[in-house]
């Protein structure tokens, strides 16, 4: 018997071995006519290493494990284990399905074991992750561990048993964040008993929900010190650029790094996919002949998925989007049955929204086999134990390069050989991509990027802690810098009241605080006729996605949308297959509040600061499913949104623009053009994708009276996409430029310059021009770095007249986020 790995939730049934990942991938390439690879990536397979059981694991805990097939740790898997038994706070950082939750396991269920009285604390970002360590954890039958799952889908009845009696409880930072901590006193009996906080998947909290998360784990940290107590954290992580320093940010504490991945890897075949260019006549639009469209990477995607699991091979397709996911598997379906009539009952989607039911229907069906195909958004890139398929399809960039193995590293049996496809959409960042293999192989995932000081997390967060305990000086220091000034505000502005023994929150209710960032409660999606609950859908995404009119998609059952109560958070649909689908477009406004730092480089200006963001969903389209015609647009009245955030922009000069031979008339196109290119090319990076950043270009700023390119964070307060953006912006602007001259279209594509999300329908846009604008700006940026401090002389935008602009918004900023906690 070999060491193992993982800890699984049990084999499924037997199956036939898998067709050899090269014979397979020749097969598909061979149905698709023109080779659609355009490059192909071996990782060899990795050999393990084994390590002793450290010696203060005890026998029952060794014998449980070797009950599981584990009959030896990995070396980094004893490596972190015996710096958190040590009490050292550790973060291990290792590949997927290299067995980082042993890591924990050891040191936690061996305190457990040894101390009768010491209590774990686990937090996972999906319930579904917490669901699979539950029965990892369960599964061992260790005497008086007494595991549970604490959070949104715990029934009433069962969370005082919980409270005080299990001793490893599993939940997830929205449930720390609204009931553990403000109940602390009826968890009192655990907290002054924590041993151990994990904390799993970690480099998932990014941005501002990372930023939220890190202040919920010090007010964990402050309620703990209360009773005593000073847990060791252990963090396990994907594979990500200085895991350390993130770890260390994340709960504000130095962390020791584990990074030497010592499992076992099966081999991977890595094929990058570009789907072909659409014939004219097959294209969506009259002015065919003037545009050059590619195959859809959804239909390219599913018809990957039904050939896969026509040849019996158990394939997970991610897929960016909800509706994504529902029309992938939807496709492949089809597929299927007209060709096998009934197989394509082995195919589903999957998705945040569901119910917890039908979810873990779905996890069991996979597991076990009676499912062979699964088109999901990134809610299953974490959570159950799917190591064991064959093939993994990545429909688009997903964002990161840590998502992106992360994702592949789904495929795999017990250290098979395993295929995996990126298949690229029409957008610039993919074709770059598949095009630039370099991009991708052999380079280091990014750092994971969060921003604690943000005043947007730290005031309310404050709040939340002042509610569950007067705030001291002492607590100030916890919560970093910023703290002070944030708790002045909050005197002001009469949230918090100054005493001799500290700062006390003044209401009777508790501070509303949303982790998430997502722009409200979810809606509940009910069909009108029957009353029954189908989903929800995040109140960010709301105005998108469930407006009056707009088609809504379900497990392949097509809805549209009657009404959307915002007030009562409750969308009525009914049951419609229209051969329609519908595109909700917005317009935006924007004004500069201040400028933090710039670059003065000659005729063109390099800034980054506040601004504030105005943006309503306006009307939507009706486009035919078969052709992509537009039927028609048809108006909406919803209310606007506002977002303070940070940006970073440049200027140019009109005479630098006249020089480069940009006409006066052709500078509106040409920054849009720019600017779309520019937002697609930012999660090159940064670790983020381009539904978290916005833009907005125009001939004449009213703030800046020049020419100017915005590109800003999607979250209140920023996420430090547009900090990363502003030091890097060489490095940024000349990938831009290269994927749009790269580009073989004439006019423009999606594949360089349009934008599918273009509240302005990709007009007026000028992909030559966009060219010159960013040759005018590299020949006078510094080439390097800009470092993030320079500029503080600038003069501050805030007297500047704050007047909106004329529509002209190119990339929604509300987010499909499936990897949430609370939703999965």
């Amino acid at each position: 018997m070999n060491p193992a790995a993982t800890v699984s939730a049990g084999p499924g049934p037997e199956r036939a071995p898998a067709a050899a990942p090269g014979d397979l991938l020749r097969r598909l390439r061979a149905r698709h006519g023109d080779d659609p690879v355009t490059h192909v990536e071996r990782v060899p397979a990795r050999p393990g290493e084994p390590a002793p059981w450290p010696q203060w694991a005890p026998e029952e805990l060794r014998a449980a494990l070797a009950r599981r097939g584990v009959v030896a740790p990995w070396r980094h898997q004893a490596q972190a284990a015996e710096l958190a038994y040590g009490g050292r706070h550790v973060v291990v950082a290792t590949g997927t399905a290299s067995g980082k939750s042993l890591a924990y396991q050891l040191p936690a269920l061996a305190t457990l074991l040894a101390d009768p009285r010491a209590t774990v604390l686990y937090l996972a970002p999906t319930k579904a992750l917490a669901a699979d360590q539950l029965r990892a954890v369960a599964g061992l039958e260790l005497d008086g561990v007494r595991p549970a799952t604490y959070d949104g889908d715990t029934p009433r009845a069962e969370r005082e048993w919980i409270r005080r009696h299990s001793r490893f409880v599993l939940t997830n930072p929205d449930m720390l964040h609204h009931g553990i901590l403000p109940g602390h006193a009826h968890w009192s009996g655990f907290l002054r008993r924590l041993a151990y906080v994990v904390i799993d998947e970690c480099h998932t909290y990014r941005g501002v929900f990372g930023s939220h998360v890190a202040h919920v784990l010090r007010r964990l940290r402050r309620q703990c010190a209360k009773y005593g107590r000073t847990p060791v954290f252990v963090l396990a992580s994907a594979t990500s650029g200085d895991p350390a320093a993130a770890a260390g940010r994340l709960t504000g504490l130095p962390v020791a790094a584990v990074t030497e991945d010592t499992s076992p890897r099966g081999g991977v075949t890595f094929a990058l996919w570009e789907p072909p260019l659409l014939p004219s006549s097959d294209a969506p639009s009259p002015d065919a002949d003037l545009l050059q469209v590619r195959r859809s990477a959804l239909r390219e995607t599913a018809d990957l998925l039904a050939d896969t699991v026509a040849e019996g091979v158990r394939t997970l397709a991610f897929v960016r989007s909800r509706k994504g996911a529902e029309v992938v598997a939807s496709n492949a379906r089809r597929a299927l049955d007209e060709a096998v009539p009934g197989l394509g009952d082995r195919v589903a989607a999957y998705r945040a929204g569901y119910l917890r039911e039908e979810r873990r229907e779905l996890e069991r069906a996979l597991l076990h086999g009676d499912l062979l195909g699964l088109a999901s958004t990134n809610a299953l890139e974490l959570g159950v134990d799917l190591v064991g398929l064959d093939a993994v399809l990545i429909c688009g960039w997903p964002g990161t390069r840590a998502s992106l193995w992360q994702q592949a590293g789904r495929a795999g049996r017990s250290g098979d050989e395993a295929l995996a496809v990126l298949v690229a959409r029409d957008d610039p960042l993919d074709t770059y991509l598949v095009h630039h293999p370099e991009a991708l192989f052999g380079r280091p995932v990014e750092a994971t990027v969060l921003d604690p000081a943000n005043p947007y997390v730290l005031a309310p967060q404050l709040a939340c802690a002042a509610a569950e305990a007067p705030l001291t000086p002492a607590d100030l220091e916890l919560f970093g810098d910023g703290a002070k000034e944030a708790v002045e505000e909050l005197v002001a502005a009469g949230a918090l009241r100054q005493r001799p023994t500290g700062w006390y929150w003044r209401h009777r209710e508790r501070p509303e605080v949303d982790l998430r960032g997502e722009g409200g409660a979810p809606v509940c999606v009910v069909e009108a006729s029957t009353g029954r609950l189908l989903g929800t859908v995040d109140g960010g995404s709301s105005h998108f996605l469930i407006h009056p009119g707009a088609v809504y998609l379900h497990q392949g059952v097509s809805y549209v949308v009657d009404s959307l109560d915002l007030d009562d958070g409750c969308a009525l649909v009914h049951a419609e297959e229209p051969d329609w689908s519908t595109h909700a477009r917005d317009v935006t406004s924007l004004s500069v509040v201040s400028v933090r730092s710039y670059a003065d480089a000659g005729p063109v200006g390099l800034f980054l600061g506040e601004v504030d963001v105005t943006s309503q969903v306006v009307s939507y389209q009706r486009r035919r499913i078969a052709s992509g015609e537009v039927i028609d647009t048809r108006p909406l009245d919803l209310p606007a949104r506002e977002l303070r955030t940070v940006a970073v922009w440049f200027t140019l000069s009109p005479q630098s623009l006249a020089a480069a031979g940009v006409e006066a008339a052709d500078i509106p196109g040409a920054l849009h053009a720019a600017e779309h290119a520019a937002i697609g090319l930012l999660p090159l990076m940064a670790t983020c994708d381009r539904w978290d950043i916005g833009g907005l270009s125009t001939a004449v700023h009213p703030d800046t009276e020049a020419p100017t390119v915005f590109v800003y964070d999607g979250h209140p307060g920023g996420a430090g996409f547009a900090e990363r953006a502003y030091g890097t912006a060489a490095a940024w602007l000349r990938a831009t430029r290269d994927a749009i001259a790269e580009c073989g279209c004439e006019a423009g594509c999606p594949s360089c310059v349009q934008s599918p999300k273009c509240g302005n329908g990709n007009n007026p846009l000028s992909k030559p021009d966009a060219v010159r604008v960013l040759d005018v700006v590299l020949a006078n940026l510094p080439a390097g770095d800009v470092p993030a401090g320079s500029g503080e002389g600038a003069p501050p935008a805030a007297d500047l007249p704050a007047a909106p602009l004329l529509p002209r918004q190119d990339d929604r900023t509300s987010t499909d986020a499936e990897v949430t906690p609370g939703a999965s």
